[in-house]
C-alpha cells in the first residue's frame, strides 16, 4: 500500500497532460516556458488545474467586456450603424427597455406596447432578466442600460466560472482540456449578446452531475436549463441510446422524470397564472421567419424566392428527427460505445446547423461540448476560426444594410460566403467527432485506456444491445491502452 505522498504523487502523474499529445498545445505553452517537465507539480494547494482554467476563462471574459466598450459609452445610444462597425452589439442594454424592465413591467404577467406582447424568452431566463433588473439602479435611461447590461455581465461571468469548473472536471484525468472552452475566442466575443450563458452553465453542470453517475441531480439541471433554453432538452437523446446500448434503463428513468419534474416546477406557476406570456416564447419560436446565420437565409437571398414560415419549420423537425434517427443508429452500430459528450456534440449541432436561426452566440451551446468531444487544439482552433470570421461578418453585413447610400460594410455576396464558412466549420467538427465514433483508436481521449471519462454509469458498462458489425465484436474496454501495465493505486489487487 503505497503512503499518502506516493499515492499524491500518482494521481497528479495521472493527469493528462496536453503538450505532451498535441503538437500546438505544446506550441502554444512556449509562451509560458514551454511543456511541463517530468517532476513538475500540475497542480498545488494555492492553484490547481482546475483553478487556473476558471481564472484563465473570467480573464478572457473581461476581454471580451472590453471588447464592448465602444458601445457601452456611446455606440448603443448613438445610431445603429456604430454598434455593428464596432461588432460590439448586445441584446441586453436595448431589450432592458423594449421590453419593459425599464417601466417595471413584470415578464410574462404584463403585456408590452407594440408588435412583442410578452418576453419572447423561456421562464428561467425570464426570471434571470429580471433579477438583474432589480439590481439595475436609477438614472438616466442611458445610465440604466448601460448599468443592466453590468449587471448582466457580472451575472455572466458567475456562469462563465461555473462553465468552466464543469468542463475541467468532467473529465478527471484531462482537467486541462478546460482550457479549450477558456480560451475560445469565439465565447468571449459572444459571451455578453444575450442571456444563453446560464443555459450553457446548467447543462454543463448536468454532464458533470452525469460523469459522477448521479443521474437525478443530471435529470434536475436539464430540466432546469431546458427551462432557460430549449436545446439542452436534446441531451436526453444520447442518454436514451447509450443507455440502451448498455441496458442501464433505470439510470435513463430517473433523468428523464427528472427533467420533466425540474421543469415543471418552474414551468407551472406561470403557465397556470400567465397562460399567455409563457406561452409566447413557443409561438414565437414557430412563427419566427428565417434569420440570420441559417442556410436558410442562403438560400433566399440566392433564389429570390421567400419560403413559407410552415414549411421551414416542417423541413427542419424532420431534419432534426432523420439526422438525430442517424446519431442514434451510429451509435448502435459503432465498433466501441460513443462517449457521451461526443453525442451530445453531435446532436445539439444537428439541431443549430438545421435551424431557421442560427445566431451568433449559440456558438456558446457548442463550445463545452466540443471541448469534451474532441479535445484537439488544431480541430478546435480551426472551428474557431470559421466562428470569428462568421462573428465579424454578420456585424459588418449589418453595418452595410443600416449605411445607406454608403455602402460600408460587407455586402450580401460576402455575408453569404460567411454563413457558409462558419456552416462548414460546425460540420468539420462533426465529421472528426464521427470518424473518432468510427475509429476510437482515432479518440484522443482514449488514449491512455479510458472508456468515457464523462459517462458515468456508462463509463466501462458492457454492451447490452447493438446492432450490426458491433454484435460481432467482442469488448475490449482497454483496448487503446497505453504501453506497459496499469496499476489501481490504493484498490485490492486482483486474485
Amino acid at each position: 500500500m503505497p503512503s499518502a505522498e506516493d499515492t499524491s504523487v500518482h494521481q497528479e502523474r495521472s493527469v493528462v497532460r496536453p503538450t505532451h499529445q498535441d503538437e500546438i498545445a505544446a506550441a502554444g505553452s512556449e509562451l509560458i516556458g514551454g511543456s511541463s517537465g517530468r517532476w513538475a507539480r500540475l497542480g498545488g494547494a494555492a492553484l490547481t488545474p482546475v483553478g487556473a482554467v476558471a481564472l484563465v476563462a473570467i480573464g478572457m471574459f473581461a476581454l471580451g467586456m472590453v471588447q464592448k466598450l465602444p458601445c457601452y459609452n456611446w455606440a448603443w445610444f448613438r445610431g445603429a450603424g456604430s454598434q455593428y462597425t464596432h461588432a460590439c452589439y448586445s441584446d441586453i442594454p436595448h431589450l432592458y427597455a423594449g421590453r419593459g424592465f425599464a417601466e417595471g413591467l413584470v415578464p410574462y404577467f404584463d403585456r408590452l406596447p407594440g408588435d412583442m406582447q410578452f418576453l419572447e424568452y423561456p421562464v428561467l431566463t425570464g426570471v434571470f432578466m429580471q433579477i438583474a433588473a432589480w439590481l439595475t439602479p436609477g438614472g438616466s435611461i442611458q445610465q440604466q442600460e448601460q448599468a443592466y447590461w453590468l449587471v448582466n455581465a457580472g451575472m455572466l461571468m458567475i456562469c462563465t466560472a461555473v462553465i468552466a469548473v464543469c468542463v475541467a472536471r468532467t473529465h478527471r484525468r484531462r482537467p486541462w482540456d478546460g482550457l479549450l472552452m477558456a480560451l475560445a475566442p469565439a465565447f468571449a466575443l459572444t459571451a455578453t449578446i444575450n442571456w444563453d450563458l446560464l443555459a450553457v452553465a446548467l447543462t454543463a453542470w448536468a454532464m458533470l452531475m452525469w460523469s459522477r453517475s448521479r443521474p437525478l441531480a443530471f435529470g434536475i439541471l436539464i430540466g432546469l436549463a431546458t427551462a432557460a433554453k430549449l436545446y439542452p432538452v436534446f441531451l436526453l437523446g444520447p442518454v436514451f441510446v447509450l443507455c440502451w446500448r448498455a441496458g442501464k434503463w433505470r439510470e435513463f428513468g430517473v433523468a428523464a422524470f427528472a427533467t420533466a419534474g425540474s421543469w415543471l416546477v418552474v414551468n407551472l406557476p406561470v403557465m397556470v397564472f400567465a397562460p399567455e406570456g409563457w406561452k409566447k416564447f413557443y409561438t414565437f419560436s414557430q412563427e419566427r421567419s428565417i434569420d440570420f446565420g441559417s442556410f436558410w437565409l442562403v438560400i433566399t437571398q440566392r433564389t429570390g424566392e421567400s419560403i413559407d414560415v410552415s414549411t421551414v419549420n416542417t423541413v427542419s423537425t424532420l431534419a432534426t428527427v432523420g439526422l438525430c434517427a442517424v446519431i442514434g443508429a451510429l451509435t448502435l452500430t459503432a465498433p466501441r460505445r460513443p462517449r457521451f459528450a461526443q453525442l451530445a456534440f453531435l446532436v445539439v449541432a444537428v439541431f443549430i446547423l438545421v435551424n431557421k436561426v442560427y445566431s451568433p452566440q449559440y456558438v456558446l451551446w457548442l463550445i463545452p461540448l466540443a471541448a469534451l468531444a474532441r479535445p484537439r487544439w488544431r480541430d478546435f482552433l480551426i472551428w474557431q476560426a470559421c466562428e470569428v470570421m462568421y462573428f465579424l461578418g454578420i456585424w459588418m453585413y449589418l453595418a452595410y444594410t443600416t449605411s445607406g447610400d454608403k455602402h460600408q460594410g460587407l455586402p450580401t455576396e460576402g455575408y453569404q460566403l460567411a454563413i457558409v464558412l462558419h456552416l462548414l466549420g460546425t460540420l468539420y467538427l462533426c465529421a472528426v467527432v464521427v470518424r473518432d465514433i468510427l475509429m476510437p483508436e482515432r479518440d484522443v481521449v482514449r488514449r491512455d485506456g479510458s472508456d468515457d471519462p464523462s459517462g458515468g454509469v456508462l463509463d466501462g458498462a458492457e454492451d447490452a444491445f447493438v446492432l450490426g458489425r458491433a454484435a460481432a465484436r467482442t469488448p475490449r474496454h482497454a483496448a487503446f491502452a497505453e504501453a506497459g501495465p496499469r496499476v489501481e493505486w490504493g484498490t485490492p489487487a486482483a486474485d
